[in-house]
């Protein structure tokens, strides 16, 4: 039995296109394998009305969500992105709707339910400060910033949460302040290291304890920092930048960089800026080394030792990539007003 129905615009064309040709309607039946029903009925509409487009656009289920829907939903969306979209658009309605019409009408609408990026919860103050430090290096150079030796600690775990938050939000609000989920610092099982680099070279890499102290952050700067900094700038014109960490703050440390201040300089840093530190992508950078290992580390000298040798082997165009990006992070924190960036 040949195809029942309506057609397509395609399949009615054909119909009309076999009659036209002298073929009859069995023939025209056998040949496109409809039934002869169908070819008699579209081949009359042809005829008498010229019809030869058809009404199927106008068939099937009518869509349960409206423009006026469509708005009430986006408003829910703005109000609260992880909120559960059909439970609220449900109250109040006189026809509710299940999760698939929620998804699909939302996908319609342009979202996607996406993970949201974790960022440092920034105060009013250190926006300011943020931006003052923006606005004091915006007229900096790529050839200024290789004079800045960037280093920070990171902590790198044997075991992840695989637990997930959700939201739904457009491709080009992924830097909304609605569609972030702020962090704070947080220990856990693992390897904890100290590290530096410049745009020339990767510096060292430093296994430290669980907690970095004022006495051992002066070990690091002592053996570590200063070598690097009279080696890669011999004229004393290099940088050395380092967060606002309790251990970095310490006097001893202060007095230390007083002693020396006549060889390289301490940058300035504005706090909660990890944006701005590109050591933070060479961390991920390792993180994402470790992830991809065949042979994933089972306890923590093993974890130890290949973060040390994913360290070793970072590409030289991989970090000065990443110094190279310091003018658009300056310019992304002045267009955010000192708020969060999408580095």
């Amino acid at each position: 039995m040949g195809k029942k129905g309506d057609l397509s615009n395609f399949e009615r064309g054909m119909v009309v296109g076999a009659r036209r040709a002298g073929l009859s309607i069995s023939q025209s039946a056998q040949l496109l394998g409809f039934s002869r029903t169908t070819i008699s009925r579209v081949y009359k509409e042809w005829c008498e009305k010229g019809k030869t487009s058809s009404m199927r656009q106008s068939c099937g289920r009518k869509c349960l969500v409206d423009a006026r829907g469509q708005r009430r939903m986006g408003r829910l969306i703005q109000a609260d992105r992880r909120a559960t979209m059909t439970t609220r658009y449900n109250r109040g309605m006189e026809q509710s709707i299940c999760e698939a019409t929620t998804r699909t009408t939302l996908r319609r609408m342009g979202y996607n339910s996406r993970r949201p990026h974790r960022v440092p919860l920034i105060s009013t103050t250190n926006r300011k400060k943020r931006l003052q430090f923006a606005r004091a290096h915006q007229n900096w150079t790529v050839e200024d910033w290789k004079n800045v030796a960037w280093s920070d600690e990171s902590r790198f775990l044997l075991r992840h949460s695989d637990g997930r938050v959700r939201i739904w939000r457009k491709q080009n609000e992924n830097m909304d302040p609605s569609c972030l989920v702020t962090t704070v610092q947080a220990g856990g099982g693992g390897v904890m290291v100290w590290g530096m680099f410049s745009w020339h070279t990767l510096g060292p890499l430093v296994p430290i304890g669980y907690r970095l102290n004022a006495t051992d952050y002066l070990s690091i700067v002592s053996d570590h920092v200063h070598p690097f900094m009279t080696t890669m700038y011999p004229s004393s014109d290099g940088y050395f930048q380092q967060d606002n960490a309790p251990c970095h703050k310490a006097r001893i440390i202060s007095n230390w960089f007083l002693e020396h201040d006549n060889e390289f300089t301490v940058l300035q840093w504005p706090p909660q800026s990890p944006d701005l530190n590109p050591i933070e992508h060479l961390w991920d950078v390792v993180e994402r080394e470790l992830r991809a290992l065949d042979v994933h580390p089972t306890n923590l000298h093993q974890l130890q030792d290949a973060i040390l040798s994913i360290w070793a082997n970072i590409s030289k165009e991989c970090f000065q990539h990443l110094v190279e990006s310091m003018p658009r992070r300056i310019k992304a924190v002045l267009k955010a007003k000192g708020g969060q960036t999408q580095y």
